[in-house]
């Protein structure tokens, strides 16, 4: 939590002034049993009228100067606990935005999410009760307290007991219920992942007949997180009637010890009914005081679920490029423009390489195909030049540069990236192109689009560039956001495009033209192609074939059909025909 607090510096103002009228308003409360015993002894036992009408206007206004300063207090308790979450909330999302692909998927996107949302949420209900009664509590209960001994030693030793009894039920309590909160927004991010789950899978769950079985599952969960409430729910009001036992006790002690000294004659009436008001505003005030400790207790297992999120560091390290990195030439001393050195990936808790050994040159202006079988490690290829995950042996260059030298900036502004999934943003076609390039000029926004082969698409919109585009593309068919997101990578005209199975919705019409277009670009644009489609990239100047995580062959098409097992069982499969034919060749 303490980390958070740096949150509240813009608002220091807000976070003394809400307490300090708080505090005004605890000071005329704490007035208040004594005008009343006045109105009891002078007014009522003396018969005076003038006395209890004065008494009486004194209690009004001691009742709207509290208004005033509760209201107040309120007003500046709001104001800075609400600018602390949004400070909180734009910070936390911008650390998420900086953490690597690793990190990311370690922590998990429903766990982001709650704690973007009802985690800061509680942290601001947290920060607003505490500036407005973590003080003013406190001086209400102590107080009324020191009041009590200014009109009765031994009535007042009632307080001392039952002070400390009260203090030890509250925040044992509260010590109790802490780690049972952070179980209950636990449960809260697996509510929420299969929610996200469910919603996003609904097409796939109704096409498979499982809404029974995913009704059951989502049940499953929330009758857990239900379990962990209504636990830790039956511990925190347990607080509440202990705390009335505790003063209602201590009342009947007062009344009884009052009653004995009015008969001695060293009490009047109206100073024990002073007293047990006291008492009355001591057990009102730990009420509050209980409500709060629970809503801290919130508060603070929230925090420290975003802080455990601040605490996850970029994977990312910058070192210095290994020794002899600037030797690796091609022939006539030429330094390649991207070097794969030995490379190996392994995931975050993975048990194995997912890429071992990757080792290839590739020359500027080059197109690169890389094929192979379902969980091959084609993405997981690409996702390294970008920098998306840090490679686990040997070194990436970029023009005799290790990447991991180089600031995300740098790198991520030469690269254009298309992954699988094609995602556009709510808003217009327009602004979804602007984010490969925020001042892009309308030609180069057609360019980029005539050569994404999406020009049919956006002419075909109301507003063209202007048409809205609904929460990630659904306004669109699958054709329609990938060429999209094309024209997206190209508007920024890299000097590298990766095209990750971006193409796998097209045609092959479509298909060709576009990397026929993609061959004529403008800037010697380095590409890579990924593709489950031998005809995709049979005329890429270099193919990659990957089996299984390792390099299987690597060459043009016309040598790998003839050295490489894997790449002519994948072009045979797509081309039965070939294989007859090929045969045919073979037993002449």
């Amino acid at each position: 939590m303490k980390r958070l607090l740096k949150y509240l510096k813009d608002y220091k103002k807000e976070s003394v002034l809400a307490p300090l009228f708080k505090l005004l308003e605890a000071f005329f409360e704490l007035m208040v049993p004594l005008v009343m015993a006045s109105i009891i002894d002078k007014g009522i036992g003396g018969q005076d009228t003038g006395h209890i009408v004065k008494m009486g206007l004194c209690l009004l206004v001691l009742a709207v100067i509290g208004l005033v300063a509760a209201v107040t207090a309120q007003f500046f308790a709001a104001k800075a606990a609400v600018g602390f979450s949004t400070k909180l909330r734009q910070a936390l999302f911008d650390h998420i935005q900086g953490l690597n692909f690793t990190n990311i998927d370690k922590a998990g996107t429903s766990t982001m999410i709650t704690r973007m949302t009802s985690d800061i949420n509680q942290v601001q209900s947290g920060v607003n009760m505490v500036l407005r009664l973590f003080l003013r509590s406190p001086i209400i209960v102590f107080g009324a307290m020191i009041m009590a001994f200014t009109i009765d030693v031994k009535s007042a030793m009632i307080f001392v007991v039952a002070i400390p009894l009260l203090a030890v039920v509250v925040f044992g309590i509260m010590m109790w219920t802490m780690p049972l909160y952070k179980k209950v927004q636990s449960n809260l991010d697996k509510v929420l992942g299969i929610t996200r789950e469910n919603l996003t899978g609904v097409r796939v769950i109704r096409a498979f007949h499982k809404e029974e079985e995913e009704e059951k599952r989502f049940c499953d969960y929330t009758e857990a997180l239900a379990d962990s409430q209504t636990f830790v729910g039956k511990i925190s009001a347990i607080m509440n009637p202990v705390t009335y036992i505790v003063v209602n006790g201590a009342i009947i002690a007062l009344i009884y010890c009052g009653a004995i000294q009015v008969n001695l004659g060293n009490l009047s009436q109206g100073e024990v009914i002073a007293i047990v008001n006291y008492m009355s505003q001591i057990l009102v005030e730990l009420v509050k005081l209980a409500n709060l400790i629970v809503t801290i207790t919130k508060a603070l297992a929230c925090a420290d679920r975003i802080a455990g999120v601040f605490e996850i560091e970029n994977g990312s390290v910058l070192r210095e490029s290994e020794e002899g990195s600037a030797d690796h030439k091609m022939q006539g001393g030429e330094i390649p423009f991207l070097v794969f050195d030995h490379v190996s990936l392994t995931y975050a808790g993975a048990g194995a390489e997912t890429l071992h050994d990757m080792n290839f040159e590739v020359r500027k202006g080059e197109t690169v195909g890389i094929i192979g079988g379902t969980g091959s490690g084609k993405s997981s290829l690409v996702n390294l030049i970008p920098g998306f995950y840090p490679v686990t042996g040997g070194a990436i260059r970029l023009n005799g540069t290790d990447i991991r030298n180089m600031s995300e900036n740098e790198l991520r502004n030469r690269v254009g990236m298309v992954p699988q999934k094609a995602v556009l943003f709510k808003g217009t076609i327009r602004s979804n192109l602007q984010w490969g390039k925020e001042d892009a000029t309308e030609e180069e926004m057609w360019q980029a689009i005539d050569t994404a082969q999406a020009r049919e698409v956006v002419e075909g919109k109301i507003g063209k560039l202007d048409a809205e585009v609904a929460q990630n593309g659904k306004n669109l068919s699958g054709g329609q956001r990938q060429r999209l997101t094309i024209a997206r990578a190209l508007v920024k005209k890299p000097e590298i495009l990766i095209l990750d199975d971006s193409a796998s919705a097209l045609d092959y019409a479509t298909d060709a033209k576009l990397r026929a277009a993609l061959r004529e670009l403008e800037g010697n644009t380095t590409t890579f192609i990924v593709s489950q489609r031998a005809s995709t990239i049979r005329h890429a100047d270099k193919i990659i074939v990957l089996d299984d995580g390792e390099m299987a062959g690597l060459g043009t098409h016309d040598e790998l059909m003839k050295n490489c097992d894997v790449y002519r069982e994948i072009y045979f499969s797509q081309y039965p025909e070939e294989r007859l034919k090929a045969a045919k060749e073979g037993g002449r």
